[in-house]
């Protein structure tokens, strides 16, 4: 019986829709959008619970010493302005620390330019060995060309390399490229900070003109006063 019950068609129940006269209101709100809104609802009178309770339950006397480096700005904590935290002298220390890193990157990088363009040498030199072959008569001579020109296309160093080895002197090169211009970035980077480094330090200095430059140049030039050591 209950499969005769089944087999019958049966209208399928939907949700009413908005009536005509209410489409200004926008959609209709379904049962799944109210269990939506009354989770997130529920969800927030929780979370203010909670706070109300950590509040009236907070002591008047705690004290935290961050209370001395912040400051209430329209309810909001906010932390004083540290533009000034450090000395003169501990930034040039910070200075010199980053200095030295970046000196020792570029070597890093250098030395590493240096291997990989060795090894990229040796794949590409070819041997300049010349040897003389005697023959007999003319069809000797043409046999030992022949032979020699089997044993060059056998040669690693001919036009017949593998694809998978091109593939990687490509590579190599690309890499090659890559470190080089990595290396020009570095040594910029640490003669810009060399010269802020020393533009930190104490002591008259100002930048020359275009005409004081014995050899004028795109970039800034600084002299220093001579000062009189004791």
């Amino acid at each position: 019986m209950s499969s005769l019950r089944n087999a019958i068609p049966r209208r399928a129940h939907k949700e009413r829709a908005q009536p005509q006269s209410r489409k200004s209101f926008g959609l209709l709100e379904k049962h799944k959008d109210y269990v939506l809104r009354a989770k997130n609802f529920h969800r927030k009178e929780e979370t203010l619970k909670k706070l109300r309770e950590k509040a009236s339950f907070r002591n008047p006397d705690e004290f935290y010493f961050k209370m001395v480096h912040t400051r209430n700005v329209d309810g909001i904590h906010r932390p004083r302005d540290e533009a000034n935290k450090y000395t003169a002298e501990e930034l040039l220390v910070m200075k010199t620390q980053d200095i030295g890193y970046v000196l020792q990157k570029l070597q890093s990088e250098k030395k590493k330019v240096e291997r990989l363009s060795s090894a990229l040498h040796a794949l590409d030199e070819q041997p300049n060995n010349k040897h003389v072959y005697f023959a007999e008569d003319r069809d000797e001579a043409k046999e030992i060309k022949a032979r020699v020109a089997d044993q060059d296309k056998i040669l690693p160093g001919s036009e017949h390399i593998p694809d998978n080895i091109k593939r990687k002197l490509e590579s190599s090169y690309k890499e090659l490229s890559e470190r080089k211009e990595r290396v020009r970035k570095l040594e910029k980077l640490y003669s810009e900070m060399m010269l802020k480094k020393e533009l930190q330090k104490p002591g008259r200095v100002r930048k020359l003109k275009e005409e004081e430059m014995t050899s004028p140049t795109d970039k800034p030039v600084y002299k220093w006063r001579t000062e009189r050591k004791r």
